[in-house]
C-alpha cells in the first residue's frame, strides 16, 4: 500500500506541474496578444490623430481592439473565452467591411455583396441570441467545467482528509497494539 501512494504523489505532482506549465504559456500568449493588440490600437489611434479627423472606419477597428483586449481581460479573470467575444468581433468587423469596403466595389457586384454580408451579420446576431438565450436556460459549458473542477478540488481533499486521518489512526492503533502486546507489561 506504501509503494502505490508515492507513485500517487508523484503523478499528482507531475500533473500540477503540467497544469501550471499550460497556465503559464496561457497567460504569456495572452500577454503577448494584448501587448500586440494594444500597440496596433495605440498605431491606430496616432493615424487618427495624425489626420486630424476619425472616420466611422477608424472608429469601428478602435472598437475591434477593444473588444480583443475584454476578450483577453475576461480569460485572465475567469479562465475561459467566451464565444459571444468572437461573434461581437466579426460583427463589427463585417459592419466596418459593409461600411468600408462595399462602397468601393464594382456596382455588378456591390449588390451581391452587400446582401452577403448583411445576411452574414444578421446570422451571427442571431447566433449571439441563441447563445445567451440557452445560456440563460440551460448554463453555460463553462459553468458546468467549474462546478467539475470544484466537485473534484472537493473530492481530493476529502480524499486527503479521510486519507491523513486513517493513516493517524492506523499510526495510534499501531502503539497501542505495540503497547498491549509489550511482554514487559503483564
Amino acid at each position: 500500500m506504501s509503494s502505490h501512494h508515492p507513485n500517487n504523489s508523484w503523478q499528482a505532482k507531475a500533473q500540477a506541474f503540467g497544469m501550471l506549465m499550460i497556465d503559464i504559456s496561457h497567460y504569456l500568449a495572452l500577454l503577448v496578444i494584448g501587448l500586440v493588440v494594444i500597440w496596433a490600437g495605440g498605431a491606430e489611434f496616432i493615424s487618427i490623430v495624425q489626420a486630424g479627423k476619425a472616420e466611422l472606419k477608424d472608429i469601428l477597428m478602435l472598437f475591434i481592439y477593444l473588444e480583443l483586449l475584454a476578450m483577453i481581460g475576461i480569460y485572465f479573470k475567469t479562465h475561459r473565452l467566451p464565444v459571444q467575444f468572437l461573434i461581437y468581433i466579426a460583427i463589427t468587423a463585417l459592419s466596418r467591411h459593409l461600411v468600408v469596403d462595399v462602397q468601393a466595389v464594382s456596382e455588378d457586384f456591390h449588390l451581391w455583396l452587400l446582401i452577403t454580408t448583411t445576411f452574414s451579420i444578421f446570422i451571427l446576431s442571431i447566433a449571439i441570441f441563441i447563445l445567451t438565450w440557452t445560456a440563460s436556460k440551460f448554463g453555460r459549458p463553462e459553468d458546468n467545467l467549474l462546478r467539475e473542477d470544484s466537485s473534484q478540488q472537493h473530492s481530493l481533499q476529502e480524499h486527503s482528509a479521510k486519507k491523513n486521518s486513517t493513516d493517524i489512526n492506523q499510526d495510534n492503533n499501531s502503539h497501542i497494539t505495540s503497547i498491549k502486546t509489550d511482554p514487559s507489561e503483564k
